[in-house]
């Protein structure tokens, strides 16, 4: 014969019948230890009973309710009256929690909260609530989290009524560690000055937003910033694209010849540098500003060096800057203009290997808990499932 234990799926319960109707019916009796929960005492009297009807965890494709004998009981040491109290079932409630946890996980790996309610007889908001309450129990653990040591920064948008949401990253663990509505010094402020541990923040990547530097030397006072890779080398780049179909207006209707002027040198075969070293030589000095390019990338992509290497590395830094400020086209003196202005954060990146890939990977990851939950209208709710399942 099969453990009562194993088959209720509950400890301390007796099964008294079981009713193979359906739903299957498993009539139960509790046999565990009863005291008062007000003083603890063993001295009671049973002044009632009663019979609980309960949802519980299904039989493979059978659903299951749990009929559980319940007193109402005298306390003779205090004189206060309670009901039974049983383990994995909650006061007032017609649910066992094992079947709350089978709903939550049907929800989370994609069934929909209407095709569970057609399924299971539920009500929407009920699979809602059961849901969240799931997700709070799991937020505690991350209610006392300080400021991670390595933070990256970034924005995502949101909607378009609420606009955007600021990011913040633990780049160590690469996981999420907080969400707030906004991306201006304004709306962030309360936001910021609640976070706790900011002065063990040694460092933040961002990209080359203003609004993020000011933010950062202001709120993360022993933090040194440090650019983010992806965003410096896209912005040379874009630069070098404009400047290019300003040099030959045909060329932005070229799909495969942009793919590779955009490519790194060494991404290319031996075939592809000939054809096109070839077209770069019939463009007058088209040749010379591709050059340049590759070089002040080759420059852009160096890491993990020590900082002797980083003081030789400098002066080939700036004399590039100064080459783009004296450019004759407007879009790369605007490109000198912006390094220079990012120097010193973009120099920590010879030394400083993580970047916001690891951002941009989650956010893809939060794209998919939006698309799967058909949007979201509350940002609560929205940064809730975040820290849960991203953090």
């Amino acid at each position: 014969m099969p453990d009562n234990q194993n088959i209720i799926g509950l400890p301390d319960f007796e099964l008294v019948k079981i009713h193979n109707i359906h739903p299957q019916k498993l009539e139960v009796r509790y046999v565990g230890k009863i005291e008062c929960p007000h003083c603890l005492s063993l001295r009671l009297r049973i002044k009632d009973s009663f019979l609980r009807n309960l949802r519980h965890e299904s039989w493979g494709t059978y659903a299951t309710r749990l009929l559980v004998w319940a007193h109402k009981y005298h306390c003779q040491d205090c004189g206060r009256y309670f009901n039974s109290r049983f383990p994995g079932i909650l006061p007032y409630q017609r649910a066992t929690e094992s079947f709350k946890k089978e709903i939550v996980e049907k929800h989370h790996f994609g069934i929909s909260q209407q095709a569970l309610s057609k399924r299971e007889g539920l009500g929407n908001a009920t699979i809602e609530r059961w849901y969240h309450q799931s997700l709070e129990l799991k937020r505690r653990e991350f209610s006392d989290r300080q400021c991670p040591r390595v933070l990256g920064i970034d924005e995502h948008f949101f909607t378009r009524k609420k606009g955007f949401v600021t990011t913040f990253v633990d780049l160590a663990k690469h996981r999420v560690f907080e969400l707030a509505l906004g991306r201006s010094e304004n709306a962030l402020e309360s936001f910021l000055k609640r976070l706790k541990g900011r002065e063990r923040v040694l460092v933040v990547v961002i990209d080359l937003s203003a609004t993020y530097r000011a933010i950062v030397k202001k709120y993360f006072p022993n933090a040194k910033i440090v650019s983010d890779r992806f965003h410096v080398i896209r912005m040379i780049n874009h630069a070098f694209l404009k400047t290019w179909h300003q040099l030959d207006e045909n060329s932005r209707w070229n799909r495969g010849l942009s793919s590779l002027m955009r490519r790194h040198q060494q991404h290319l075969s031996d075939e592809q540098k000939i054809n096109l070293r070839r077209y770069l030589e019939s463009i007058p000095g088209l040749d010379i500003l591709y050059d340049f390019k590759q070089d002040l990338c080759k420059v852009m992509l160096t890491k993990s060096i020590n900082h002797y290497q980083a003081k030789l590395l400098i002066p080939q830094f700036l004399e590039k800057i100064r080459l783009l400020k004296e450019s004759g086209f407007e879009i790369m003196r605007s490109l000198g203009k912006t390094l220079d202005s990012w120097k010193e954060e973009i120099a920590r990146m010879w030394r400083f290997t993580k970047t916001n890939s690891i951002t941009e990977g989650l956010h893809t990851k939060m794209e998919m808990i939006n698309r799967r939950a058909y949007g979201f209208r509350n940002f609560e709710n929205y940064k809730l499932r975040v820290i849960v399942l991203c953090g």
